[in-house]
């Protein structure tokens, strides 16, 4: 398969924004409306990402597009909230439970945001090429599958990003070295976040391939009767 098919973007950069916003959503809160922002603010970015890395196959109109983030952004942030909002009104005793909770709606709604920016490759369906690159139709179960690929290395990437600082700040706090001041801490935290993130990147994104590969039998009749190929090639996208 010709991978110069497709321009392949390598996705530096999703490291860096999102990194300062998940410190920011996983510090202790300090009123709704720094909770508010930092959750808009990393929901507005990944799902801006999302929507501009997915699958080359087809062009948004400005309209579409707009209407699409707009959505997702607004469904994104509202859902990221609810552990915050559920802590503020029944404050969690048990320190894990409390840790986590925002952690794994963070991981579940980054995915969720992937499936919702690139809806329209599920519903339209994507490319599928032969081993030379030539395009052998559009198929939504391809689709489908590069979206949950997606959708699982993004969840991934913000989770252990998340999770790891917690795990180790939590051991940290037993040697002489724990830093007593509350801006030691943060630079602590927003320290191992940014290197955790910085390793999970390349990590996330070489969990599948962006050019993947998928068996002809699985895709729809009309594609499997225009090609004698056993195997056909789709982009993921990032």
């Amino acid at each position: 398969m010709n991978k110069s098919h497709y321009h392949l973007p390598s996705g530096k950069g999703l490291e860096k924004m999102p990194g300062i916003f998940t410190v920011l959503l996983l510090m202790p809160d300090t009123g709704i409306k720094s909770i508010i922002l930092s959750q808009a603010c990393l929901y507005g970015y990944t799902t801006a990402f999302n929507i501009t890395n997915g699958n080359a196959s087809y062009s948004h109109g400005p309209v579409e597009r707009t209407l699409l983030g707009a959505g997702v952004f607004v469904s994104s942030t509202f859902f990221g909230l609810i552990p915050h909002l559920f802590q503020m009104k029944y404050p969690l005793n048990n320190f894990w439970l409390k840790r986590t909770l925002p952690i794994v709606f963070l991981a579940q709604v980054s995915g969720m945001n992937v499936f919702a920016s690139r809806s329209f490759e599920h519903h339209r369906g994507i490319e599928v090429m032969d081993k030379e690159g030539h395009v052998v139709g559009y198929s939504r179960k391809a689709g489908r599958k590069a979206i949950k690929e997606t959708a699982k290395s993004r969840a991934v990437l913000f989770g252990t990003s998340a999770l790891a600082p917690e795990l180790f700040i939590h051991i940290f706090k037993r040697t002489r070295f724990y830093p007593q001041t509350l801006l030691s801490l943060k630079i602590l935290r927003m320290s191992s976040t940014f290197f955790m993130m910085g390793l999970m990147v390349p990590v996330s994104f070489s969990m599948f391939p962006q050019v993947g590969q998928i068996q002809c039998s699985q895709l729809e009749e009309k594609i499997q009767s225009s090609t004698e190929e056993k195997e056909l090639f789709y982009y993921r996208g990032v």
